[in-house]
């Protein structure tokens, strides 16, 4: 009779699926309600580096399985962690792993984990929860420790007008931190580090040098520019934030007292002080508009006038507009710190416009001295400069908007490229500039045959045939030819190129390198420490009163009130219409608060989460008090952020475009493809019959 005979199954083979972890073991982080950031970046840090053990990109992360453990620890921190640090420690881990270069790409794609977890963190709560936990500043431990500040000024000491963004957890050593952006950057990274690397110190060595310390008072926004997390500021739920405080609906003081506590609040215009109103970065943007308008005014009316003998009122006005403008640019400098003041590329306008109007002066000042009117005629032609600064500098208000903002980045990147290439085209120009010049040197001097090098290199071809035969009619026409052929048709060809090519790369993620300018600008000019803030020129009149004053007395209460009349009394007619405007164009609009969605409960009182082990261990909507509460005025903070939970989102944010669409079908195409065949291979056998 016929003989069945049943194989054996087959083992399956192996495949390289999309880089997933396969550890099921990993214990998810437990972070307390009231644990120390460093805890809760070791914790985080410690679950990244066992789940993400493989390079993936950005997309893999996102789109495909290789996620898998990022959208269960999103769901952990969601549903059972009420830390208010959650969103620092993941950006900070971001910044450590970004920094890192291994070669292998691992660093990156645990940077991408951090940054993708932390967005989709903020997209499971309300819009009101992601304000607090996006504006939380990370606490100094030490206050604990020491008595009770809220008697201490408002403003960080703002008195000695030193306090930088980046500050210490002791203010006596405060000068370290405000090196270079790179020894900055430098010593963020350091900090972070000691953490990732000794993650079974003991606490005794913990407690002797917080490695965290650097970090101490920023924000999860902060944190994230300094980290370059330009999708983590890309996304709506961040930009929204962002636009908040921009417009005004999100202030960091509400009144002017020597009291007053710099703390992110909701503007009600019925209880804030009209003259908080003045650090709202778009009156302050609007403002510089206006102070460069004038400053172009004074500029164009001491070129056109241009008094050789003798200094005029309008050229001394010119002369405080610049002191004005130049002290204006030192207190930011030292407000924002070196990170986010070399972000913006302004600044880079500013410091040109600023050394051009001090060597000016000079020459104007040691040419009327001498009477040397020649000197006298070279500073104007200095001045003259200023113009290819300036007028630029008036016109950036347009980098603001999305179509304009885009070119910026683009630009820079293409300047780079250009820079890079001309190594070279100067190692070429060089040296058939040397060849031609002895080989020619009867007929051509160096300075003529460098200009006629320089305009065939420019595009005149023509004129290097009229003087091939006069340099030598023997090298002459060959070395012209090659001369020709390498910069009109080689060199040029591939400068446009590659210029293209530049372009194309930069321009896919334009929008968020402009969102990312723009979130800079919003957080160097909204976040400062300084209580008051005068806007130029008037921060002269500050400085020639209070600054020879603090030589011989005190900085107290009384010193700073009047700083704060000084401020009111120069500053209301400004106060004035900016009022005006607010009422022009905010009649009948929702004030900050009701233009940001969530609980009207007062979720701004902390309240103790539950036990882990129940099964509602997150604090549901329900778990707040339902008294019936009034409308949080301005002076109520956005602090201790309690999240709460929302339908799971795994692709919240942004809508994915078409490549990322079609890349998440083809990775989900090849994954049930494969499963077929490995079903097919793995089956209950081949039955086959011999007879």
């Amino acid at each position: 009779m016929p003989i069945r005979v049943k194989s054996r199954p087959q083992a399956p083979p192996d495949r390289a699926f999309s880089p997933v972890s396969s550890r099921f073991d990993v214990q998810l982080p437990d972070v307390g309600h009231e644990d120390a950031f460093r805890d809760v970046v070791k914790s985080l840090s410690q679950y990244i580096s066992e789940v993400v053990y493989m390079p993936s990109t950005f997309e893999q992360l996102r789109t495909t399985s290789a996620g898998d453990e990022l959208r269960s620890l999103v769901d952990h921190l969601s549903n059972k962690v009420t830390n208010p640090a959650i969103v620092n420690a993941l950006l900070a881990l971001r910044w450590h792993y970004g920094a890192v270069n291994d070669g292998r790409g691992l660093s990156d794609a645990r940077a991408n984990a951090c940054e993708i977890v932390a967005w989709r963190f903020l997209t499971r709560l309300s819009e009101r929860e992601a304000v607090e936990f996006c504006l939380y500043e990370i606490p100094d431990d030490s206050d604990g420790d020491s008595p009770s500040n809220a008697d201490e000024p408002a403003d960080g000491g703002e008195s000695n007008e030193t306090t930088g963004l980046l500050r210490t957890a002791s203010r006596s050593s405060s000068t370290e931190y405000h090196g270079s952006g790179s020894s900055r950057r430098n010593l963020l990274f350091k900090s972070i580090s000691k953490l990732t690397m000794s993650r079974h110190a003991s606490a005794v060595e913990q407690l002797e040098d917080d490695p965290t310390a650097p970090f101490t008072h920023l924000n999860a926004l902060e944190i994230a520019a300094i980290a370059d997390a330009k999708r983590f500021l890309s996304q709506h739920v961040v930009q929204k934030i962002i636009t908040g405080i921009w417009n005004g609906e999100i202030i960091f003081w509400d009144r002017l007292s020597v009291h007053s506590e710099k703390k992110p609040r909701f503007h009600n215009p019925n209880t804030a002080d009209p003259f908080s109103r003045l650090r709202v970065p778009k009156y302050l943007k609007a403002y510089e508009i206006a102070f460069f308008g004038g400053f172009l005014m004074l500029y164009y009316g001491v070129l056109i006038e241009q008094n050789r003998y003798a200094i005029t009122p309008l050229e001394i006005l010119l002369y405080i507009w610049f002191a004005a403008f130049f002290y204006d640019e030192v207190s930011e400098y030292i407000d924002a710190g070196s990170v986010f003041y070399a972000a913006d590329v302004w600044n880079l306008f500013d410091i040109i416009m600023i050394a051009i109007g001090i060597v000016f002066a000079i020459m104007r000042f040691v040419g009327l001295y001498k009477k040397d009117y020649s000197l006298v005629d070279m500073a104007f032609d200095v001045l003259s400069l200023e113009a290819l600064f300036m007028v630029p500098r008036v016109c950036s208000i347009l980098s603001l908007s999305p179509y304009w903002g885009t070119l910026i980045p683009c630009l820079k990147e293409m300047g780079k490229d250009f820079l890079k290439f001309m190594v070279l085209v100067v190692v070429v120009y060089v040296g058939f500039l040397t060849t031609f010049s002895l080989v020619g040197r009867e007929a051509y001097t160096f300075p003529h045959m460098a200009m006629i090098v320089t305009k065939i290199f420019f595009g005149s071809s023509y004129v290097a045939f009229d003087v091939m035969d006069d340099i030598d009619p023997i090298f002459g026409p060959p070395l012209m030819f090659i001369f020709v052929t390498l910069s009109s048709i080689l060199l040029m060809g591939s400068l446009t190129g590659m210029l293209s090519n530049s372009f194309s790369r930069v321009i896919l993620h334009a929008r968020e390198e402009y969102l990312y300018v723009y979130s800079v600008y919003v957080l160097e000019a909204s976040t400062s420490n300084r209580l008051t803030h005068f806007y130029p020129p008037f921060n002269l009149l500050a400085l020639g009163i209070f600054r020879p004053l603090r030589l011989f007395l005190p900085s107290d209460n009384k010193f700073r009130q009047a700083r704060i009349v000084l401020l009111r009394v120069t500053h209301a007619p400004i106060v004035g219409v900016i009022k005006v405007y607010e009422w022009f164009t905010t009649k009948g609009r929702p004030d900050g608060f009701d233009n940001f969605r969530g609980p009207r409960q007062n979720s701004f009182k902390r309240h103790p989460a539950p036990p882990p082990d129940r099964p509602d261990s997150r604090p549901q909507s329900g778990y707040r008090p339902r008294l019936p509460v009034s409308r949080p005025a301005s002076a109520e903070v956005i602090s201790r952020p309690r999240p709460r939970p929302q339908p799971s989102e795994d692709d919240a944010g942004d809508a994915p475009t078409d490549v990322e669409v079609r890349i998440s079908e083809l990775a989900a195409k090849i994954d049930r493809l494969t499963a077929l065949v490995v079903a097919l291979q793995s089956g209950a056998g081949t039955e086959t019959v011999r007879t």
